[in-house]
């Protein structure tokens, strides 16, 4: 068992016992997943062909830097949690996008790195914190996301809601970009194709997704709604294509396609890795079918260059 103490808790990333499981841990690898209803069955580790390459962090960056900050400010990313592969390259910026309302997700997805457990109480001086950053930062553009908080009656709403005000207090220009969780709503991200969804995301609807998102943008016509897909978990070419279509039939405005990487060898394996001449297959279709934008290659992710995939959108409209 590996530990990381930071005063009040410690990670663990291998399956506990009952006699030893610790809910206020936070669980990561096998010990996270080793409780889900649909088991991750392993395969053959591929290996990554040459494409597919991380930038990692350097002292001459801002890489550092912004590593100082965060943990001054007690402060999360879900660049750090989700172990996202472009960490070296967007924190190296100054970039990063906020992971608000704690570092345990209450959800065990077998695709995800971010830890899960019993969450810590919401963190009052967050909202304050993170404006106070964001300032500091000089940040024109900003992505805050959240784990999911199934624990909180509002789902963490409320929290959102003061994070968001109070960075615009602080930062009236800023340009604030929310990924947000559900809200016990059952999702709003599709992630995958249909076929996949009990393997991939269980407990998630894919059509209540599109719908979701369908009624956001009925609500609010001027704000561009976004969704994303990754590649690389036994899904066909022409399955991602019909997503596409029916994302595009839910007047979804912005797409992010990104090759899926498995965290560890508890996560659902990768399957296949989708050439760069697939991706621009990709690319071309979905400006083709309407996108205001697409992000799309083997190292996209939700929130990579979000600040260029919003300005890049906006001239569409």
């Amino acid at each position: 068992m590996t530990k990381e103490t930071d005063a009040t808790r410690h990670v663990v990333r291998v399956a506990q016992t009952v006699e030893n499981y610790d809910a206020t841990a936070k669980q990561k690898a096998g010990a996270k997943l080793s409780r889900i209803p649909i088991k991750v069955m392993p395969g053959e580790v591929l290996k990554k062909p040459e494409w597919i390459r991380v930038k990692a962090g350097s002292p001459t960056t801002r890489f550092y830097e912004i590593k100082n900050i965060l943990r001054k400010n007690k402060l999360v990313t879900v660049c750090e949690e989700a172990s996202c592969p472009n960490i070296g390259e967007c924190f190296g910026k100054g970039t990063a996008t906020f992971m608000i309302m704690g570092d345990k997700c209450t959800r065990r997805c077998p695709f995800c790195d971010v830890g899960h457990g019993r969450p810590d109480p919401l963190d009052v001086n967050e909202p304050t914190n993170l404006a106070r950053t964001i300032s500091d930062l000089k940040l024109s553009y900003v992505v805050i996301t959240s784990v999911d908080r199934d624990d909180l009656r509002d789902g963490g709403a409320g929290h959102f809601v003061n994070c968001i005000r109070e960075t615009r207090a602080l930062s009236p220009q800023t340009q604030i970009e929310v990924l947000v969780p559900d809200f016990r709503g059952r999702d709003d991200r599709v992630e995958t194709v249909p076929r996949l969804y009990k393997e991939v995301r269980p407990g998630s609807d894919y059509q209540f997704s599109l719908q979701l998102l369908k009624k956001f943008k009925a609500l609010f016509p001027n704000i561009p709604t976004k969704s994303g897909l990754m590649v690389g978990l036994g899904e066909t070419d022409e399955e991602i294509l019909t997503v596409m279509r029916e994302m595009r039939a839910h007047n979804i405005d912005m797409l992010t396609l990104g090759q899926y990487l498995a965290p560890s060898t508890s996560h659902l394996p990768v399957k296949r890795y989708v050439h760069p001449d697939t991706f621009k297959m990709f690319e071309q279709k979905a400006y083709e079918m309407g996108f205001k934008h697409a992000a799309v290659g083997a190292m996209v992710r939700s929130s990579y260059h979000a600040d260029s995939q919003a300005h890049a959108a906006s001239l569409a409209r």
